[in-house]
Protein backbone atom coordinates (compact mmCIF):
# COMPACT_ATOMS: atom_id res chain seq x y z
CA UNK A 1 0.00 0.00 0.00
CA UNK A 2 0.95 3.55 -0.64
CA UNK A 3 0.29 5.64 2.83
CA UNK A 4 0.36 9.23 3.18
CA UNK A 5 1.25 10.49 6.87
CA UNK A 6 0.62 13.39 8.16
CA UNK A 7 2.63 14.93 11.19
CA UNK A 8 5.54 12.45 10.06
CA UNK A 9 8.30 13.43 12.07
CA UNK A 10 6.21 14.03 15.50
CA UNK A 11 5.56 10.91 17.93
CA UNK A 12 2.57 8.95 16.55
CA UNK A 13 3.39 9.85 12.64
CA UNK A 14 7.05 8.88 12.92
CA UNK A 15 5.89 5.27 15.11
CA UNK A 16 3.16 4.95 11.71
CA UNK A 17 5.92 5.71 9.24
CA UNK A 18 8.16 3.21 11.05
CA UNK A 19 5.17 0.33 11.59
CA UNK A 20 3.87 0.38 7.83
CA UNK A 21 7.16 0.53 6.60
CA UNK A 22 8.44 -2.49 8.44
CA UNK A 23 5.27 -4.22 6.88
CA UNK A 24 6.60 -3.57 3.43
CA UNK A 25 4.35 -0.56 2.49
CA UNK A 26 5.94 2.89 0.67
CA UNK A 27 5.15 5.72 2.88
CA UNK A 28 4.99 9.35 2.04
CA UNK A 29 5.02 11.74 4.85
CA UNK A 30 4.09 15.14 5.62
CA UNK A 31 6.07 17.19 7.75
CA UNK A 32 7.09 20.81 7.93
CA UNK A 33 8.40 20.92 11.96
CA UNK A 34 5.78 23.36 13.20
CA UNK A 35 5.87 21.70 16.29
CA UNK A 36 9.01 23.53 16.72
CA UNK A 37 7.24 26.80 15.94
CA UNK A 38 4.64 26.24 18.62
CA UNK A 39 7.39 25.32 21.25
CA UNK A 40 10.73 26.30 20.43
CA UNK A 41 13.95 24.29 20.04
CA UNK A 42 12.46 21.64 22.97
CA UNK A 43 9.95 20.71 20.23
CA UNK A 44 11.52 20.57 17.09
CA UNK A 45 11.46 17.30 15.13
CA UNK A 46 14.04 17.98 12.68
CA UNK A 47 16.16 14.84 14.26
CA UNK A 48 13.03 12.24 13.81
CA UNK A 49 13.04 13.41 10.37
CA UNK A 50 16.87 12.43 10.05
CA UNK A 51 16.40 9.00 11.39
CA UNK A 52 13.35 8.12 9.07
CA UNK A 53 15.58 9.13 6.18
CA UNK A 54 17.87 6.98 7.43
CA UNK A 55 15.96 3.65 8.15
CA UNK A 56 13.23 3.48 5.89
CA UNK A 57 14.52 2.64 2.87
CA UNK A 58 10.48 3.45 1.18
CA UNK A 59 9.93 6.98 2.83
CA UNK A 60 9.02 10.41 0.94
CA UNK A 61 9.44 13.27 2.87
CA UNK A 62 7.17 16.32 1.79
CA UNK A 63 7.64 19.89 3.21
CA UNK A 64 4.52 21.06 3.07
CA UNK A 65 1.86 22.81 5.74
CA UNK A 66 -1.66 21.06 5.53
CA UNK A 67 -3.23 24.79 5.85
CA UNK A 68 -1.91 25.26 2.48
CA UNK A 69 -5.24 24.15 0.75
CA UNK A 70 -3.65 24.10 -3.12
CA UNK A 71 -0.65 22.50 -2.02
CA UNK A 72 -2.88 19.87 -0.20
CA UNK A 73 -5.03 19.28 -3.09
CA UNK A 74 -1.77 18.89 -5.36
CA UNK A 75 -0.25 16.33 -3.81
CA UNK A 76 -3.11 14.15 -3.02
CA UNK A 77 -4.10 14.55 -6.59
CA UNK A 78 -0.62 13.46 -7.37
CA UNK A 79 0.47 10.56 -5.12
CA UNK A 80 -4.07 9.06 -5.02
CA UNK A 81 -2.54 7.19 -1.73
CA UNK A 82 -4.29 3.96 -0.49
CA UNK A 83 -4.27 5.09 3.07
CA UNK A 84 -4.40 8.29 4.83
CA UNK A 85 -3.71 8.72 8.50
CA UNK A 86 -4.09 12.18 10.02
CA UNK A 87 -1.49 12.89 12.91
CA UNK A 88 -0.48 16.39 12.44
CA UNK A 89 -2.09 19.07 15.04
CA UNK A 90 -1.56 21.90 17.08
CA UNK A 91 -1.35 19.79 20.04
CA UNK A 92 -1.99 21.85 23.29
CA UNK A 93 -4.87 23.26 24.88
CA UNK A 94 -2.78 26.12 26.69
CA UNK A 95 -0.70 26.95 23.65
CA UNK A 96 -3.87 27.53 21.86
CA UNK A 97 -5.54 30.56 23.19
CA UNK A 98 -2.19 32.60 22.18
CA UNK A 99 -2.64 31.14 18.72
CA UNK A 100 -6.06 30.41 18.60
CA UNK A 101 -5.86 31.39 14.89
CA UNK A 102 -2.90 28.83 13.68
CA UNK A 103 -4.53 26.50 16.43
CA UNK A 104 -7.70 26.38 14.02
CA UNK A 105 -6.28 26.69 11.12
CA UNK A 106 -3.87 23.42 11.53
CA UNK A 107 -6.48 21.76 13.54
CA UNK A 108 -10.06 22.28 11.71
CA UNK A 109 -9.17 23.58 8.56
CA UNK A 110 -5.99 21.67 7.75
CA UNK A 111 -8.10 18.41 8.34
CA UNK A 112 -11.23 19.57 6.13
CA UNK A 113 -8.53 20.05 3.43
CA UNK A 114 -6.88 16.55 3.45
CA UNK A 115 -10.81 15.45 4.17
CA UNK A 116 -12.09 16.92 0.99
CA UNK A 117 -8.89 16.27 -1.04
CA UNK A 118 -9.30 12.31 -0.51
CA UNK A 119 -13.16 12.72 -1.50
CA UNK A 120 -11.84 14.07 -4.77
CA UNK A 121 -9.12 11.88 -5.61
CA UNK A 122 -9.07 8.65 -3.09
CA UNK A 123 -12.50 8.79 -2.01
CA UNK A 124 -12.56 4.84 -1.37
CA UNK A 125 -9.29 5.19 1.02
CA UNK A 126 -9.46 4.84 4.30
CA UNK A 127 -8.55 8.19 6.49
CA UNK A 128 -7.64 7.84 9.79
CA UNK A 129 -7.38 10.90 12.21
CA UNK A 130 -5.46 11.71 15.66
CA UNK A 131 -8.48 13.20 17.28
CA UNK A 132 -8.31 14.11 21.61
CA UNK A 133 -9.81 13.35 24.92
CA UNK A 134 -10.25 16.84 25.38
CA UNK A 135 -13.04 17.11 22.88
CA UNK A 136 -15.04 15.58 25.76
CA UNK A 137 -14.37 18.90 27.43
CA UNK A 138 -14.35 19.06 31.31
CA UNK A 139 -17.53 16.94 31.09
CA UNK A 140 -15.33 14.40 33.04
CA UNK A 141 -14.41 16.80 36.25
CA UNK A 142 -18.68 16.44 36.85
CA UNK A 143 -18.30 12.83 37.74
CA UNK A 144 -18.40 11.80 41.07
CA UNK A 145 -14.67 11.07 41.98
CA UNK A 146 -12.70 10.07 45.59
CA UNK A 147 -9.78 11.27 46.60
CA UNK A 148 -7.22 8.19 47.36
CA UNK A 149 -3.52 8.18 48.75
CA UNK A 150 -2.11 8.89 45.50
CA UNK A 151 -4.45 9.99 42.92
CA UNK A 152 -8.21 10.83 42.20
CA UNK A 153 -10.64 7.97 40.86
CA UNK A 154 -13.72 7.68 39.73
CA UNK A 155 -16.66 7.18 42.28
CA UNK A 156 -19.35 6.29 39.87
CA UNK A 157 -19.96 2.31 39.07
CA UNK A 158 -21.03 3.39 35.50
CA UNK A 159 -16.95 4.75 35.14
CA UNK A 160 -15.53 2.17 36.58
CA UNK A 161 -13.65 1.62 33.32
CA UNK A 162 -13.44 4.46 32.17
CA UNK A 163 -14.55 7.28 29.74
CA UNK A 164 -16.81 5.50 26.96
CA UNK A 165 -17.46 7.14 23.40
CA UNK A 166 -21.38 8.00 24.49
CA UNK A 167 -19.89 10.63 27.10
CA UNK A 168 -21.59 13.75 25.98
CA UNK A 169 -18.89 16.65 24.43
CA UNK A 170 -21.63 19.61 25.17
CA UNK A 171 -22.55 21.83 28.00
CA UNK A 172 -18.56 22.15 29.20
CA UNK A 173 -15.44 23.98 28.69
CA UNK A 174 -13.12 22.72 26.06
CA UNK A 175 -10.17 25.13 25.94
CA UNK A 176 -9.65 26.57 22.09
CA UNK A 177 -7.68 23.73 21.43
CA UNK A 178 -10.38 21.57 22.54
CA UNK A 179 -13.09 23.41 20.17
CA UNK A 180 -10.93 23.19 17.36
CA UNK A 181 -10.39 19.72 17.89
CA UNK A 182 -14.26 18.61 18.01
CA UNK A 183 -14.46 20.63 14.68
CA UNK A 184 -12.06 18.19 13.56
CA UNK A 185 -13.56 15.27 15.14
CA UNK A 186 -16.97 16.06 13.47
CA UNK A 187 -16.28 16.86 10.07
CA UNK A 188 -13.92 13.35 10.01
CA UNK A 189 -17.39 11.71 10.95
CA UNK A 190 -19.55 13.76 8.73
CA UNK A 191 -17.13 12.32 5.74
CA UNK A 192 -17.45 9.09 6.59
CA UNK A 193 -21.71 9.29 7.32
CA UNK A 194 -22.46 11.57 4.48
CA UNK A 195 -20.40 10.40 1.39
CA UNK A 196 -19.33 7.02 2.71
CA UNK A 197 -15.63 7.44 2.99
CA UNK A 198 -14.10 4.94 5.83
CA UNK A 199 -13.53 7.57 8.52
CA UNK A 200 -12.42 6.92 12.13
CA UNK A 201 -11.49 9.78 14.72
CA UNK A 202 -8.93 8.48 17.40
CA UNK A 203 -9.85 10.20 20.69
CA UNK A 204 -6.14 9.58 21.97
CA UNK A 205 -5.47 9.68 26.16
CA UNK A 206 -1.92 10.40 26.76
CA UNK A 207 -0.41 9.39 23.16
CA UNK A 208 3.59 8.63 24.71
CA UNK A 209 6.70 6.68 23.86
CA UNK A 210 10.40 6.71 23.76
CA UNK A 211 10.06 9.00 19.88
CA UNK A 212 8.30 12.06 21.78
CA UNK A 213 9.91 15.72 21.99
CA UNK A 214 7.54 16.42 25.22
CA UNK A 215 7.74 20.16 26.51
CA UNK A 216 5.91 21.62 29.22
CA UNK A 217 2.96 22.46 27.47
CA UNK A 218 2.54 18.89 25.43
CA UNK A 219 3.94 15.43 26.59
CA UNK A 220 3.24 14.45 29.91
CA UNK A 221 5.58 11.43 30.42
CA UNK A 222 8.02 12.68 27.97
CA UNK A 223 8.47 15.95 29.47
CA UNK A 224 8.48 14.72 32.76
CA UNK A 225 11.35 11.88 32.31
CA UNK A 226 13.37 14.89 30.91
CA UNK A 227 13.19 16.90 34.49
CA UNK A 228 13.97 13.74 35.97
CA UNK A 229 17.09 13.46 34.08
CA UNK A 230 18.31 16.55 33.82
CA UNK A 231 17.35 17.66 37.05
CA UNK A 232 14.61 20.15 36.34
CA UNK A 233 11.87 21.32 38.28
CA UNK A 234 8.89 20.06 37.14
CA UNK A 235 5.55 22.35 37.60
CA UNK A 236 2.20 20.36 39.44
CA UNK A 237 -0.76 22.56 38.52
CA UNK A 238 -3.05 21.78 40.98
CA UNK A 239 -5.53 18.91 42.22
CA UNK A 240 -2.39 17.67 44.56
CA UNK A 241 -0.62 16.27 41.93
CA UNK A 242 -2.94 13.28 41.70
CA UNK A 243 -4.64 14.02 38.38
CA UNK A 244 -5.25 10.76 36.31
CA UNK A 245 -4.34 10.25 32.37
CA UNK A 246 -3.80 6.64 30.81
CA UNK A 247 -1.03 6.08 28.44
CA UNK A 248 -0.56 4.80 25.43
CA UNK A 249 2.59 3.90 23.83
CA UNK A 250 2.83 4.87 20.33
CA UNK A 251 3.82 1.40 18.79
CA UNK A 252 -0.22 0.10 20.18
CA UNK A 253 -1.66 3.12 18.51
CA UNK A 254 0.07 2.18 15.43
CA UNK A 255 -1.03 -1.58 15.84
CA UNK A 256 -4.58 -0.27 16.24
CA UNK A 257 -4.48 2.30 12.94
CA UNK A 258 -3.17 -1.03 11.49
CA UNK A 259 -6.21 -3.02 12.25
CA UNK A 260 -8.81 -0.66 11.09
CA UNK A 261 -6.71 0.21 7.84
CA UNK A 262 -7.55 -4.11 7.45
CA UNK A 263 -11.22 -3.67 8.28
CA UNK A 264 -12.13 -0.12 7.85
CA UNK A 265 -15.47 1.17 8.88
CA UNK A 266 -17.25 4.21 8.03
CA UNK A 267 -17.75 7.42 9.84
CA UNK A 268 -16.62 5.62 13.38
CA UNK A 269 -15.17 7.08 16.61
CA UNK A 270 -12.97 5.45 19.46
CA UNK A 271 -11.08 6.06 23.11
CA UNK A 272 -7.65 4.93 22.50
CA UNK A 273 -5.66 5.24 25.54
CA UNK A 274 -3.69 2.60 27.65
CA UNK A 275 -7.65 1.84 29.37
CA UNK A 276 -7.35 1.45 33.69
CA UNK A 277 -4.06 -0.84 33.83
CA UNK A 278 -2.26 1.96 32.17
CA UNK A 279 -3.29 4.94 33.86
CA UNK A 280 -1.43 7.08 36.46
CA UNK A 281 -1.49 10.71 38.55
CA UNK A 282 1.33 12.69 38.35
CA UNK A 283 2.81 11.33 41.53
CA UNK A 284 2.44 8.13 40.68
CA UNK A 285 4.74 8.77 37.16
CA UNK A 286 7.12 9.93 39.84
CA UNK A 287 7.74 7.20 41.63
CA UNK A 288 8.22 4.74 38.63
CA UNK A 289 10.35 7.22 36.71
CA UNK A 290 12.39 7.29 40.30
CA UNK A 291 13.06 3.55 39.95
CA UNK A 292 13.86 3.16 37.42
CA UNK A 293 16.35 6.59 36.66
CA UNK A 294 17.57 6.36 40.34
CA UNK A 295 16.89 10.31 40.40
CA UNK A 296 14.58 12.08 42.27
CA UNK A 297 11.74 14.22 41.43
CA UNK A 298 12.53 18.12 41.88
CA UNK A 299 9.12 19.82 41.31
CA UNK A 300 6.80 22.51 42.78
CA UNK A 301 3.26 22.63 43.12
CA UNK A 302 0.76 25.57 42.10
CA UNK A 303 -2.16 25.83 43.83
CA UNK A 304 -3.95 26.83 40.30
CA UNK A 305 -4.89 24.26 37.84
CA UNK A 306 -4.84 24.44 34.19
CA UNK A 307 -8.03 25.55 32.74
CA UNK A 308 -10.26 23.03 31.68
CA UNK A 309 -8.04 20.03 32.64
CA UNK A 310 -9.40 16.55 33.71
CA UNK A 311 -9.10 15.74 37.33
CA UNK A 312 -9.37 12.24 36.14
CA UNK A 313 -9.41 10.76 32.76
CA UNK A 314 -9.00 7.25 31.38
CA UNK A 315 -10.42 5.43 28.53
CA UNK A 316 -13.10 2.69 28.09
CA UNK A 317 -12.10 0.13 25.69
CA UNK A 318 -14.82 -1.93 25.58
CA UNK A 319 -15.70 -0.97 22.06
CA UNK A 320 -12.58 -1.10 20.31
CA UNK A 321 -11.80 -4.41 21.91
CA UNK A 322 -15.08 -5.70 20.89
CA UNK A 323 -15.02 -3.98 17.39
CA UNK A 324 -11.49 -5.64 17.20
CA UNK A 325 -10.85 -8.42 18.77
CA UNK A 326 -7.50 -8.59 17.55
CA UNK A 327 -5.76 -5.25 18.77
CA UNK A 328 -4.32 -5.51 22.35
CA UNK A 329 -2.47 -3.20 24.33
CA UNK A 330 1.09 -4.42 24.37
CA UNK A 331 3.31 -2.10 26.08
CA UNK A 332 2.64 -1.61 30.36
CA UNK A 333 3.09 2.22 32.03
CA UNK A 334 5.89 0.91 33.78
CA UNK A 335 8.03 -0.35 30.39
CA UNK A 336 6.90 2.62 28.34
CA UNK A 337 8.41 4.61 31.33
CA UNK A 338 11.55 2.91 30.74
CA UNK A 339 11.64 2.97 27.59
CA UNK A 340 11.65 6.85 27.43
CA UNK A 341 14.35 6.77 30.08
CA UNK A 342 16.62 4.86 27.79
CA UNK A 343 15.88 7.01 24.51
CA UNK A 344 16.69 9.98 26.01
CA UNK A 345 19.42 8.93 27.98
CA UNK A 346 21.04 7.49 24.63
CA UNK A 347 20.10 10.61 22.64
CA UNK A 348 21.82 12.38 24.93
CA UNK A 349 25.04 10.76 24.90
Amino acid sequence: MKILVTGSSGLIGSEVCTYFSKHGHNIHGIDNNQRAVFFGPQGDTSWRLKELRNTLPSFDHHELDIRNRDKVLDLLKILKPDAVVHTAAQPSHDKAASIPFDDFDVNAVGTLNLLESCRLNCPDSPFVHMSTNKVYGDGPNHIALREDATRWEFDDPAFAQGIPETFSIDQCKHSLFGASKVAADIMVQEYGRYFGMATCCLRGGCLTGPSHSGVELHGFLSYLVKCNLEGRHYKIFGYKGKQVRDNIHSEDVAHFIDCFLKAPRSGELYNLGGGKDNSCSIREAFQICEEYSGKKQNYEYLDENRIGDHICYYSNLSKIMSDYPNFNINHSLNDTIRQIIDAQIDRGK
